[in-house]
């Protein structure tokens, strides 16, 4: 059925949930993973009459930490999946878009199946912070697989 699933994991509790199932699901199908992280891109925070301290610094850092989390999440989901004899490729991607970045991931490793968690977000705070599933679900063209 499914030969290769993508995991899209922000680090989070209900992720992590997500994660757990996907790597069972891979190994019930002998599927292999790609677990992707989006980061976002350092962005300058301007605003008239504020002057801002000298960016390279800040923005060094934030890479940095940035990298380091994403290298912490994704050798947890690494370990699972080994731990689970399933083979699991992990990717770090920087991109201003989560859902595009997870969409792209997913094509380019030539997935299969994105299976990711939803946190269930309703009302105001759906509309104001939107969905990056509800926004795979809506672009993307492989079938997506909303884990809660």
């Amino acid at each position: 059925m499914f030969r290769h699933i993508l995991i899209a994991t922000d680090g989070s509790r209900l992720a992590d949930k997500a994660v757990r199932q996907g790597i069972a699901l891979a190994e019930s199908l002998a599927a292999a993973l790609t677990c992707v992280h989006v980061t976002a891109p350092y962005s300058e925070v301007m605003d008239e009459g504020y002057r801002a301290p000298p960016q390279a610094p800040l923005r060094r850092l934030y890479e940095a930490e940035s990298a380091q989390r994403a290298q912490k999440v994704l050798a947890a989901v690494a370990r699972r999946a080994s731990a689970a004899g399933v083979a699991c490729r992990t990717e770090h991607v920087v991109h201003a878009v989560p859902h595009a970045a997870i969409i792209d991931t997913a094509r380019k490793r030539r997935c299969d199946l994105i299976a990711m968690a939803s946190h269930g977000r309703s009302g105001v705070q759906k509309l104001l912070l939107g969905s990056v599933t509800t926004r795979v679900l809506t672009h993307s063209r492989i079938p997506v697989l909303v884990l809660r």
